[in-house]
């Protein structure tokens, strides 16, 4: 099988917990953002774009997060809310992938989301490539609209994930796929 296939087909989640450093060098990041950005793009909006979670900024965005967790749970007890702090803390690098979908004369809402959804994947599958591991994960914080201020998102645009990216001493074993006989129909 073709290597691009091979990573595909065994390409597994880590939990953020599970990655560790290194993270990608300047170099690597650029080549997993640069392929992250080659998809689908109608009418060449580019509607996404990036925000780096790396070094002493997921320290800075977990303090923010777990403030926020405590306004809404002001029973949350210690040991919570340091779990609510180190959310984003666990890889050396989140990227969180902005959705930046708007109101277009001949683009549809609907292809621009699914445009960020792909700029996640290639970058996931980009990560995998130069050897990472990764997770993509939402999580309440990227629908609140005072953690998505903190990070520097406008109001008309939303979080389609963080992608945890990092490197793992052990992969999870596969979970149960879909068989394809139950998702495939012909016409």
């Amino acid at each position: 099988m073709n290597a691009t296939l091979d990573l595909l087909h065994t390409r597994r989640s880590v939990p953020p917990i599970q990655l560790a450093g290194p993270g990608p060098s300047p170099e690597e990041l650029d080549a997993i953002l640069a392929a992250a950005a080659r998809v689908p793009d109608h009418g060449k909006l580019a509607p996404w774009r990036f925000v780096l979670i790396e070094g002493e900024g997921r320290e800075r965005i977990g303090r923010v997060i777990a403030d926020t967790y405590r306004a809404d749970h002001p029973e949350a007890d210690a040991a919570r809310l340091a779990l609510e702090a180190k959310r984003l803390a666990h890889a050396p690098l989140v990227i969180a992938v902005v959705s930046r979908a708007g109101p277009h004369a001949k683009i549809p809402d609907w292809e621009q989301v699914l445009s960020a959804g792909a700029v996640a994947m290639n970058l996931i599958v980009a990560a995998n490539a130069l050897g990472f591991r990764t997770a993509w994960l939402t999580e309440w914080m990227a629908y609140d609209r005072r953690i998505l201020d903190a990070l520097g998102l406008a109001p008309t645009e939303r979080l389609a994930g963080f992608v945890h990216v990092g490197r793992a001493e052990q992969v999870p074993p596969d979970r149960p796929r879909p068989a394809l006989a139950e998702i495939v129909a012909r016409y």
